[in-house]
């Protein structure tokens, strides 16, 4: 009577709904970077899946085996995301599916990512724009613009950290660093382009990942004068405090290099960001000779910047390190453009992780790291920049027997320009007035 009691039990255990022990989705997010859509399922367990697209009309099918909505589950809104339509889900035999509905013939890449904090299972599907139909294509504007006469502004790549499904690192209450970084490298944005001959730009404006080496072919893409890379510490001991600033390392540099040269798509834009300059008709140890002196130079200027970004961090934050730490950061390998990298403090520590994530610490933190670059390339202001062209003026003082016409003619400019330059109204000047001339 026993075993058949526990024959019995056992056949109806086995003949449960496949249902019960499914892989449930619990949730649907999307995110639009510049090549792609990202379509993340959260779910309970790894997924087993096939995804495909179709046409007339386009859409992107996502079929997961074993599975079942959860009872809060969202399909979430399309609203905003480039050429797509709506998203909609429905059970199948054998789980569950979920259909893209687009404009366009996307074309889809997929992987599963294990449980990291705050995440657990995810599905992903990369969601790629026909080319010349995302926004990398529709951001094809001029890499540099001059929004003043007489020379173009200094362009600043300012790179938020992580993104996406990388979120960086956690701190209290579910603070992400992801999250963190973008708001300050926003504010950081604003405060650079509020000052006269400089612009800047975003790496990422989303919650989306890129690769390390994407991020820099971004900056170099829009000839970018100085790279600044934004990050949130992280420690195991909560207690560890403090902002730092990182430029590449020696050994880093080194083994950069010897990499470029190893690569031969790279070779015709290494040194892209400093002229028209290509190692394509150049012997190997003439290149590297070339590749080493350029990298030099821009880890000098690095050191510099630094410097200056760390001493105006100094003035409202506390700081981990008082001198610019070096590091082999792969985001700071150009050899064609200065780059640092900041840490705006620890996110893993409760205090530093609440000012993190205040709007006016926010701001303080963007107006230190802006200053800190504005101070320094008023000194070391790039070619062909409204600033240099401004550095190179001369400042001149009025001696006895000078004259309008005879200072103009003694520098080689007009007297108008000299006038209009110094804002004079008439010909008189007197002993002792400083005047600035201008460029011929």
């Amino acid at each position: 009577m026993c075993n058949r009691w526990f024959t019995a039990f056992f056949v109806a255990w086995m003949l449960l709904p496949s249902i019960a022990l499914a892989n449930a989705i619990k949730g649907v997010r999307t995110h639009e970077s510049p090549d792609y859509i990202r379509v993340v399922l959260d779910t309970s367990k790894a997924s087993k899946y096939s995804i495909f697209a179709l046409d007339n009309p386009h859409r992107i099918v996502i079929d997961v085996k074993d599975a079942k909505p959860a009872r809060e589950l969202s399909l979430g809104s399309a609203e905003g995301l480039t050429h797509i339509k709506g998203l909609r889900g429905g059970k199948r035999e054998n789980g569950y599916r979920i259909v893209v509905d687009t404009e366009v013939a996307f074309r889809p890449k997929s992987f599963t990512l294990k449980p990291i904090a705050p995440y657990g299972h995810r599905l992903v599907a990369d969601l790629y724009f026909p080319k010349g139909t995302g926004k990398a294509a529709q951001a094809a504007l001029p890499s540099r613009k001059a929004a003043v006469q007489g020379g173009r502004d200094i362009m600043i790549a300012i790179d938020p950290g992580h993104g996406g499904e990388d979120p960086g690192a956690l701190g209290p209450r579910k603070i992400l660093e992801k999250d963190v970084v973008l708001q300050i490298a926003r504010r950081t944005m604003n405060q650079i382009k509020s000052k006269k001959g400089f612009d800047a730009f975003l790496i990422r404006d989303g919650d989306y990942y890129l690769g390390h080496r994407q991020r820099t072919a971004l900056a170099r893409n829009r000839r970018a004068d100085l790279f600044v890379s934004i990050h949130a510490d992280a420690f195991k001991q909560a207690s560890v405090y403090g902002a730092s600033v990182y430029t590449l390392s020696d050994r880093g540099a080194t083994s950069e290099t010897a990499k470029w040269l190893a690569e031969r798509e790279n070779q015709s834009d290494m040194l892209g960001g400093v002229g028209n300059v290509s190692l394509d008709d150049k012997d190997p140890m003439l290149a590297q000779v070339l590749l080493d002196l350029s990298m030099d130079g821009n880890r000098n200027q690095s050191i510099q910047v630094g410097e200056a970004v760390l001493r105006n961090m100094g003035q409202i934050t506390k700081l981990h390190k008082k001198r610019v730490e070096q590091a082999a950061f792969l985001v700071l390998k150009s050899p064609d453009m200065p780059s640092i990298l900041v840490e705006t403090g620890f996110i893993s520590n409760p205090g530093e992780a609440r000012k993190l994530a205040q709007a006016s610490h926010q701001l303080k933190l963007a107006k230190a790291i802006a200053n800190g670059v504005e101070e320094f390339m008023r000194s070391n202001p790039p070619p062909a920049t409204w600033l240099a062209q401004r550095r190179e003026e001369i400042r001149y003082t009025i001696g006895r027997g000078d004259t309008i016409s005879e200072i103009a003619a003694r520098y080689g400019v007009t007297s108008s320009a000299l006038k209009k330059r110094n804002r004079l109204s008439s010909d008189r000047i007197r002993v002792g007035q400083t005047i600035v001339i201008p460029r011929g």
